[in-house]
């Protein structure tokens, strides 16, 4: 199978892993609702006996009317109905309570299942927040939504039906085989012969099914991937004319999709006409038996009634048993992946005696930085600067160069692998993490804007400005002229991935939101490139006023927009190879001086 965007090569078909562990983890994650589940217990029981005590007591209406009809024929009695009424009206209100009991237990189940899964899909999203960017550079945004989404959905629909389901089959089949036992150890005996056969189809299927569960989990979250990846990208798939390849990747996945979910579904299928053949069996053994006991008297006509609805009762939980098996399956397939997901790496939020962030002023030391995105691949090796407040930082150099891993260093997306990073003459790692990302306010070449109004968007920088404030970023940002020619002008509504205004428009939006949240260091990262040169123009000049006496780095590939910069670090392999202002180094006929001389040749 081809790789896609980047994410190919971790399809893999899915292993059995480990079913008790992960179930076990699910009880002691129910810990704080162990009061609700034994109400569910208490309530699942008792709705079970009334239910399992009501045929025998039918039973002997069926008798008094047989034992009447065989009278009134030979003329030695007749029927009395007012007997049968009493144990009618017993057995109704048996029925009664039993319902009772199981709506009761039906509800709480249901909001003890509900709030496990508000509860999974909370430190879920709170999990996002705490973890490293690197897990989500190694995983697509489907993959990552589908433990969200399909495997809480499934935990939940598997836990609400798999616990009632279990309670109810196991003390129905108790409760049965003591009220069988009370009326025939025959015909008790004959019909438990049944029960190998049946666990022994169960522990067959369940071996086998229970890869192919994991399975399809785990195909389900590429799928979404995929599809996730495929309409983002659908532009660019066009714009190549790659719908065909992205239509043979989509179903080679789909097809394994398709295989471990038509296996998964067909084995549990399978389980039912087995389960009903076997408990045929039951029947025919039972209505011999009984016919010959009736015959010698040992047992009555309404016995055999009660034993064959008890034979049905007694085959019927097998049966849900099977179908619990495999909800369980699914449940814990599902389980897995979001305990795999909460229990993955995460990043130090907080430090022990933290540095405060308030009143910081910009000065940035990098001492001998070393980095790699792996051990074994350094592309930092010696990386040594020192930027003063409120000093303009120009980092420049071809793709590669590691630009972007500077930035991504310095507000702790990653840490060094060497050497270390200082504020104001703190160490990064001694400021807590968020509190360190509020010093800096971001302008990416790749905007990022949410469904809702231009002023909603612009006041996201900071939630408390006034709309004041908020046009005042604006005009700042060359970006109040556009706003106003739209209509509605600031409540003009942005669509879903705001394509609804240009590619540079946007860019204009996100530095208004820059400008507003008013952070002491700045950092543009072809902050740009979207737009013509004649705004180019305008937005350097209010990113001048902008970053007055306010630290700021800016990268850039395009020359032009940093020739008034206080520092130029130009970065090759990774390292420092020349610094100093545009002048000097123009002087110096370095790297430098080839890459300007180049763009503007």
């Amino acid at each position: 199978m081809p790789p896609m965007g980047g994410h190919g090569g971790r399809f893999q078909t899915a292993k059995a892993k480990d079913f008790k562990g992960t179930f076990k983890k699910i009880i002691t994650y129910m810990g704080g609702y162990k009061i609700g589940v034994i109400a569910v217990m208490f309530c699942a029981g008792m709705s079970a006996i009334f239910h399992i005590v009501s045929p025998k007591i039918l039973g002997k209406a069926t008798t008094a009317l047989s034992e009447g009809l065989f009278g009134k024929i030979t003329g030695s009695g007749s029927i009395d109905f007012d007997y049968i009424g009493k144990i009618l009206l017993m057995v109704l209100g048996l029925y009664l309570v039993s319902f009772l009991f199981s709506t009761v237990q039906g509800f709480t189940m249901s909001t003890i299942t509900q709030k496990l899964c508000y509860k999974l899909r909370r430190e879920l999203s709170e999990k996002i927040n705490r973890m490293p960017l690197k897990y989500f550079e190694s995983k697509t945004h489907g993959e990552v939504l589908s433990r969200i989404t399909n495997d809480v959905d499934t935990f939940g629909n598997g836990f609400n039906q798999s616990v009632t389901q279990l309670i109810t089959s196991v003390t129905t089949m108790i409760g049965v085989v003591v009220m069988m036992l009370s009326i025939s150890p025959l015909m008790t005996l004959i019909t438990l012969l049944i029960l190998p056969v049946s666990v022994s189809f169960i522990n067959i299927v369940m071996k086998k099914s229970q890869k192919y569960f994991q399975q399809q989990q785990t195909y389900l979250g590429h799928i979404n991937g995929q599809v996730e990846e495929n309409y983002s990208g659908h532009l660019v798939v066009k714009a190549f004319g790659k719908e065909n390849d992205v239509i043979e990747e989509f179903e080679a996945t789909n097809a394994t999709l398709f295989e471990s979910a038509w296996k998964s579904q067909f084995l549990s299928g399978l389980m039912m006409p087995v389960m009903q053949f076997v408990g045929n069996l039951g029947y025919v053994g039972v209505a011999i038996s009984g016919a010959f006991l009736a015959i010698k008297g040992t047992i009555e006509i309404g016995d055999i009634q009660a034993f064959i609805t008890y034979v049905r009762n007694f085959t019927q939980p097998m049966q849900q048993l099977a179908q619990v098996t495999n909800m369980m399956q699914s449940m814990v397939a599902a389980g897995e992946r979001v305990f795999e997901f909460l229990e993955e790496e995460e990043e130090d939020q907080t430090t022990e005696n933290a540095v405060s962030v308030e009143h910081v002023k910009g000065i940035v030391d990098f001492k001998h930085v070393r980095f790699g995105y792996s051990a074994d691949q350094i592309i930092i090796k010696d990386f040594n600067a020192h930027v003063d407040q409120g000093q303009q930082i120009a980092i420049v150099g071809p793709t590669g160069a590691g630009k972007t891993t500077m930035v991504k260093l310095l507000m702790r997306f990653y840490d060094v692998n060497g050497g270390e990073i200082e504020l104001d003459g703190h160490n990064l790692k001694d400021y807590n993490r968020n509190e360190l990302r509020s010093a800096f306010g971001m302008v990416l070449q790749d905007t990022w804007l949410f469904k809702g109004s231009i002023m909603e968007n612009i006041r996201y920088g900071r939630l408390d400005a006034t709309d004041e404030e908020v046009i005042a970023a604006a005009k700042s940002a060359h970006a109040d002229h556009f706003i106003r020619t739209l209509p509605g002008s600031y409540e003009f509504e942005l669509n879903e991935d705001a394509t609804n205004v240009s590619a540079g428009q946007r860019q204009l939006l996100t530095i208004a939101r820059a400008i507003l949240a008013d952070n002491p260091v700045m950092i543009l990262d072809e902050a740009t490139s979207s737009v013509d040169t004649r705004t180019e123009h305008r937005i350097q000049k209010a990113m001048d006023n902008l970053m007055a006496g306010r630290t700021s780095f800016v990268i850039a590939h395009r020359l032009s927009t940093i020739r008034n910069a206080d520092m130029i670090l130009v970065m090759k392999d990774g390292d420092i190879i020349e610094q100093g202002n545009h002048e000097a180094l123009m002087e110096q006929q370095g790297f430098y001086a080839e890459l300007y001389n180049a763009q503007f040749a």
